[in-house]
């Protein structure tokens, strides 16, 4: 036999799957795990959301968001006027570019630090509910 009859000859020989006698029963079984394995998993995954988020809520409501002078040490007056400048240069190039698209009577000083954590939260968790969402369709 040649290469070129041999070549063909192969693959038609695995182009074809042998078929078995328990092809359903094999089918079942593999689909069964599939959706037990699944269900497991789901409930894992939502444990562990629902005690991260658990911790999360109670993190964020004991969160010191203060950034006064306090008798606090050296560093960390350092740290906290650190953060203040940053924060009001950010605050200046968003107003300047707010200006720019005629935007400028929108101010966001005005916001404390908890507000602006909370609109921030907020965000977050309606873009996790979207991603959910999208998740969910998908499956």
């Amino acid at each position: 036999m040649s290469a070129d009859e041999f070549d063909p000859q192969i693959e038609r020989l695995f182009a074809r799957a042998p078929q078995m006698a328990d092809t359903a029963l094999f089918t079942a079984r593999v689909e069964q795990r599939l959706q037990k394995g699944s269900r497991v998993r789901v409930f894992a995954l939502g444990l562990a959301g629902v005690i991260g988020g658990g911790v999360a809520v109670r993190e964020a409501m004991n969160a010191n968001l203060g950034l006064g002078s306090g008798d606090g040490v050296v560093a960390g007056d350092a740290l906290g006027q650190g953060i203040r400048s940053t924060s009001l240069s950010v605050q200046n190039t968003v107003q300047g570019g707010l200006d720019q698209l005629g935007l400028g009577s929108l101010e966001l000083g005005s916001m404390g630090g908890m507000q602006l954590f909370w609109i921030a939260a907020g965000a977050l968790i309606a873009l996790a509910a979207a991603g959910v969402m999208k998740l969910s369709q998908e499956m």
